[in-house]
């Protein structure tokens, strides 16, 4: 069962209402993430504002301890994959950063961490908040059905060192509390506008560095092996079996239906041409997106 935390459910009446947009509680998620009796984090600073989570943890990297966690009410200078800046009103976001060593993992697995990112995110989204969060191939998370479908959250991760260990730093932002005006593109939207079952950051905060924290150490235990985590991924993957325009460097365009991950955590594209199937990486991607089938 998801850890509630005690947080107040979005309809439910307490100090402050959903559009005070509260700040988050930096001694309640440090006692719960590193101080407490399922406590599985060395270091968690909540900051009132910041440039980028990201940033901030990656100046530090070589001397932060493994499971070092920066989590912000505003950010600034938010960031995503291709260098694309997002902005969103204050304290109406989870924005979090975590940084962990990978000992031994080889160089071609290294690749999966935004995906394994993204599947953490779906299914906290899924087990705390009761929405229908999906993936759109690497790894940006999606809310499916009726009411407002759209983009709800995005991953940014970067690689911060190599030595002793391979450390990667995770960012994650998730629109909790903007509304439909708020929304930076009509193809975004929010858990709030989805009629999520909790809006609490401080709780969907927990849950997600909770379940990240957990990810990393089954993967780690099962000797970093991606043929589980490929699987677990295309359970989640709503690109799949779509029809996608993928958009290359050099605007170099490639049609034809997903259909598949690979065992490095590429797209393969059967095109529309009849040539054989096609695997990109997601750094060789500059837009994927569904289009109707031929003929609609």
């Amino acid at each position: 069962m998801a850890d509630n935390g005690g947080a107040e459910r979005a309809q439910g009446a307490g100090p402050w209402t959903d559009l005070d947009r509260a700040p988050l509680d930096g001694r309640a998620i440090t006692r719960a993430l590193v101080n407490g009796p399922r406590a599985s984090w060395a270091e968690v600073t909540v900051v009132p504002r910041t440039g980028s989570t990201n940033a901030d943890l990656v100046a530090v990297a070589a001397t932060a301890a493994d499971r070092t966690a920066v989590i912000a009410d505003v950010q600034d200078a938010g960031r995503g994959r291709h260098s694309r800046s997002f902005t969103a009103p204050p304290r109406s976001q989870v924005t979090v950063s975590a940084l962990v060593r990978l000992p031994g993992i080889p160089p071609d697995a290294v690749g999966w961490m935004p995906l394994l990112t993204g599947i953490t995110v779906v299914d906290t989204l899924r087990s705390v908040c009761e929405v229908d969060a999906v993936l759109k191939w690497p790894n940006d998370v999606l809310l499916t059905g009726d009411r407002a479908p759209g983009k709800v959250a995005g991953i940014l991760v970067e690689v911060a060192g190599s030595t002793p260990a391979l450390t990667v730093v995770a960012g994650v932002g998730i629109n909790v509390t903007p509304t439909a005006e708020e929304l930076p593109v009509p193809t975004a939207t929010s858990l709030r506008a989805a009629g999520a079952a909790v809006l609490d950051r401080g709780t969907i905060v927990r849950a997600f560095l909770r379940a990240f924290g957990t990810a990393v150490d089954e993967w780690r235990d099962s000797g970093w092996d991606t043929a589980g985590l490929a699987q677990l991924y295309r359970a989640r993957c709503d690109t799949l079996g779509r029809r996608v325009r993928v958009t290359m460097p050099g605007d170099e365009v490639l049609v034809g239906t997903a259909a598949d991950v690979d065992g490095h955590g590429r797209i393969v594209i059967a095109p529309e041409d009849g040539c054989a199937p096609v695997a990109v990486s997601a750094g060789d991607v500059t837009h994927l997106r569904a289009v109707p089938d031929a003929g609609e």
